[in-house]
């Protein structure tokens, strides 16, 4: 059986273990990073679908330019000088979300250039860059390519500090590197206090890499890169030779939906279903699973748990699944192998009522495959 590190199971084979938890019935998933679809503003969304169709201009339906929606790119603009940087509608090209905006940006870093990052880092940035054959290391470790999320991590739910930020832009600027700056999940932080982008500090260096999937839908499949001035036309170039542009339906439709205040509105509200259910899964983990270790997280829609213990993440996964629960193994968010025992908890998608008795059947199967270790 292939594997890719300790407990670590092949593609494939993770795959079938999610497919297998997705189609058992009654299933609590604290998995996926979804999120919740109860806060999905569909009536909003319905009447911005039928107006973007109603507009006599027929833009909705037709070929657009690679770079997106004039509209949408000034929102963007607008947005990230609020926080201090200094860009304007010209300098974003909109995406198929930010998982093209990453393998946009990493096309632009230099040929052959390993790729930094955190110790726990967003596996779809991890597969990108191994499907490119990008050398993976520790940040401290790289010179020209750099990959960070620092207004809020996937999978801690942290922020960037001070010092960390300043070593990244000295290093960074150093070796004359570029920075792939992940924003995917600003707009989550439980306070509602927005950061300064990389962007901010060093524009001739940072590709910023925003979504609406976070924040609004991932259905809608629409995110940004800004990337370097002296990059742009070479980033131009490269989405319109991968698919043209964005979805012209999805770009029309979200800008009407920008308009007023509703998306602060929803965002405030979902920051804060977001932040209970943090906290209900911390209460639920530290009460039943007291061996796992955490630091509660200032946003993003997961807990990231840490053992001594000497367990088989495959085997609990499989465990956990039999028990009706499933979660995130740590390994997936790994970019060396590791034996240390680590599990992402979602809470995003997860209703309120289900959080502690999903921790229970999680403890449940976490007990079962201690029983059988030492057997």
């Amino acid at each position: 059986m292939a594997t890719t590190g300790f407990g670590a199971p092949s593609v494939d084979e993770r795959d079938a273990l999610a497919r297998k938890a997705a189609k058992t019935p009654g299933l609590i998933s604290f998995a996926g990073g979804l999120p919740d679809p109860k806060l999905f503003p569909t009536r909003d969304l319905g009447r911005a679908l039928e107006g973007a169709l109603n507009d006599n201009t027929s833009e909705a339906l037709q070929y657009g330019w690679p770079e997106g929606s004039a509209a949408l790119r000034e929102y963007v603009a607008r947005e990230l000088r609020a926080r201090g940087a200094r860009v304007n509608a010209d300098g974003v090209v909109m995406t198929s979300g930010a998982q093209q905006a990453i393998a946009l940006a990493l096309a632009m870093l230099p040929r052959g250039a390993a790729v930094g990052v955190d110790p726990e880092s967003y596996p779809g940035a991890l597969e990108i860059f191994r499907a490119a054959r990008r050398v993976l290391c520790d940040l401290t470790e790289a010179t020209r390519g750099f990959y960070v999320m620092p207004s809020v991590s996937n999978p801690r739910g942290q922020r960037l500090n001070t010092a960390e930020r300043e070593a990244l832009l000295s290093r960074a600027a150093k070796h004359r590197g570029f920075i792939i700056e992940d924003d995917a999940y600003e707009g989550t932080w439980f306070s509602g206090e927005g950061s300064t982008p990389l962007l901010a500090e060093a524009p001739e260096r940072v590709f910023q890499v925003g979504t609406f999937s976070k924040t609004l839908c991932p259905g809608l499949r629409i995110g940004w890169l800004v990337p370097p001035p002296a990059l742009l036309r070479r980033a131009l170039q490269q989405k319109q030779a991968d698919d043209l542009q964005a979805n012209s339906l999805a770009q029309a439709l979200l800008v009407r939906y920008l308009e007023g205040e509703r998306f602060e509105h929803h965002k405030r509200t979902a920051r804060q279903r977001y932040r209970r259910k943090a906290r209900a899964l911390a209460r639920s983990v530290a009460a039943r699973l007291p061996e796992l270790r955490f630091r509660p997280p200032g946003g993003g829609f997961s807990l990231w748990l840490e053992s001594d213990l000497q367990l088989d993440q495959k085997r609990l996964l499989a465990t956990a699944i039999e028990a009706k629960v499933s979660f995130d193994p740590g390994y997936a968010f790994r970019f060396r192998p590791s034996g240390s025992f680590a599990i992402r908890l979602c809470y995003s998608a997860v209703a309120e009522d289900d959080i502690d008795e999903g921790v229970r059947r999680l403890a449940r199967a976490l007990a079962a495959c201690r029983r059988k270790r030492r057997g």
